[in-house]
């Protein structure tokens, strides 16, 4: 397993719990605002990976401590060996939240009906109409729609989240996409952070981000669909 990535301790990753956070590396994505852009290349050095070995030997330690374990990327689902993971992290009794851009809803399922996730944060990145600009030659927009169908009908907890950012997002696309995810439990509106992303020429000279009056605009369209829309 390819981890590129330890945060130990984290108060706001996975609601109400204290978690660390594994950060895989390799994603299908190119998002210019990517806001862990050392995690998107799969093709990394050994020196840049943390041995498999020394992060179940953290989480060892960690027990008693910590309530859950945050799966993130890049893309997780990517990874051939997740569901080993995840079943071992469910055999050393710790809660798995997993954060997903909900292109393998395939991967999702198995997860979710073998009862080795508890909690799921899928990111829509725009209108899942809009997909192709950001997917690569081959993918299948219609995934996206699949991976939310799911996870809404599933029994475990789990949030819709989209970074607000132009040009990918503006009030007709929330709109849009509130209207996807009409009834969902939560619905997470996130600020653009310029300072380090995926691609700084994209946003070069570019005003791209709401400020707080936008963002609130924003989740006044939203909030009329969903049960709880937020601000991060």
């Amino acid at each position: 397993m390819n981890f590129t990535g330890l945060q130990k301790n984290s108060f706001i990753d996975y609601p109400e719990k204290i978690s660390c956070v594994l950060f895989f590396s390799g994603c299908n994505f190119k998002c210019p605002y990517c806001h862990n852009p050392e995690t998107v290349n799969s093709n990394l050095n050994n020196s840049a990976l943390i041995n498999e070995s020394m992060i179940y030997d953290f989480l060892k330690k960690r027990k008693g401590f910590l309530d859950g374990v945050v799966i993130s990327g890049g893309e997780p689902t990517l990874c051939k060996d997740l569901f080993l993971l995840c079943n071992n992290l469910k055999q050393m009794d710790f809660k798995v939240k997993l954060d997903t851009n909900g292109s393998k809803p395939i991967v999702i399922k198995t997860l979710i009906d073998e009862g080795l996730i508890d909690y799921i944060a899928m990111d829509i990145k725009t209108d899942p109409a809009n997909y192709s600009l950001l997917m690569p030659k081959g993918s299948k927009p219609n995934n996206i729609l699949s991976s939310i169908k799911l996870i809404m009908k599933s029994k475990i907890d789990y949030e819709f989240r989209t970074t607000c950012v132009k040009p990918f997002i503006d009030e007709n696309i929330i709109k849009n996409i509130a209207h996807i995810i009409q009834g969902s439990k939560l619905y997470a509106l996130q600020r653009f952070n310029e300072n380090k992303v995926l691609d700084p020429e994209f946003f070069k000279d570019k005003d791209c981000g709401f400020n707080d009056i936008g963002l609130l605009n924003l989740q006044t369209i939203a909030k009329q669909w969903v049960k709880l829309c937020i601000i991060r």
